[in-house]
C-alpha cells in the first residue's frame, strides 16, 4: 500500500443469479493516490462479478506483480487473476502464465478501442484469458457511486449488472471481447 494511500470501505451485498450467489462482502480499498475514482469502482464491479471467499485486492499500483484482484488456493496456487483498465500485452501473457484463470476489465472508450485493436492478435492466443469492457457510460454512471464509505447493492442477471447506493445506480452491459476457450 502506498504510504499516501486512502483508504475507501464499501459493504457489497451481491445478488448473482447467474452464479446462484448470494453473500454481503465487508471490502476495505487503499486507493492509491494516481488511481481515479474510476478505477477503483470498477475493482469494485470485477469483485462484485468474481466474488468468492478467497477473491482479494493486490496491493495496487504500485506493486507491478500483484493484480487489481486474485484469488488463491489453500496451497497458494493462483487460481484467478484480475486486471483493469489497459495493461500490456506482457503483464497478460505473465499473469497467463501464473494463473489458471485471467479476466481484464477495459474501460475508456477510444482508447479502450485502440487497445483492443494492438492487442487482439497477440491476446487471441491465450486460452486462460478473458477479456470485458465496459462502456464509457457504464463507467461514468459506476463513478458517480465513489465515496469514503459506501453501502452498495449489486444485481447480476442475464450479463446486465445493476449497482447502486440506494440513491443512484449504474446499470450495465457488459460486452465479452474475449471468452476463455471452453467458455460460451
Amino acid at each position: 500500500m502506498a504510504p499516501n494511500a486512502t483508504i475507501c470501505k464499501a459493504v457489497l451485498h451481491i445478488a448473482d443469479v447467474d452464479r446462484q450467489y448470494y453473500e454481503d462482502h465487508s471490502l476495505t480499498l487503499a486507493r492509491h493516490p494516481s488511481e481515479t475514482d474510476e478505477r477503483m469502482m470498477v475493482r469494485v464491479l470485477a469483485f462484485a462479478r468474481h466474488a468468492h471467499e478467497a477473491l482479494s485486492f493486490g496491493r495496487g499500483l504500485s506493486t507491478e506483480d500483484e493484480p487489481a484482484l486474485w484469488q488463491k488456493d489453500a496451497t497458494g496456487l493462483i487460481e484467478l487473476w484480475i486486471e483493469v483498465g489497459l495493461p500490456d500485452e506482457k503483464t497478460i501473457r505473465r499473469a497467463c502464465g501464473r494463473a489458471g484463470e485471467v479476466w481484464v476489465y477495459i474501460y475508456g472508450g477510444r482508447a479502450a478501442d485502440q487497445w483492443w485493436k494492438q492487442n487482439v492478435t497477440a491476446l487471441d492466443r491465450l486460452s486462460n484469458l478473458a477479456i470485458v469492457n465496459i462502456s464509457s457510460e457504464g463507467s461514468r454512471a459506476l463513478t458517480s457511486l465513489a465515496q469514503r464509505n459506501m453501502d452498495l447493492h449489486c444485481t447480476i442477471q442475464d450479463g446486465q449488472v445493476l449497482i447502486g447506493d440506494g440513491s443512484n445506480a449504474a446499470q450495465m452491459d457488459l460486452s465479452i471481447w474475449k471468452e476463455r476457450a471452453g467458455e460460451q
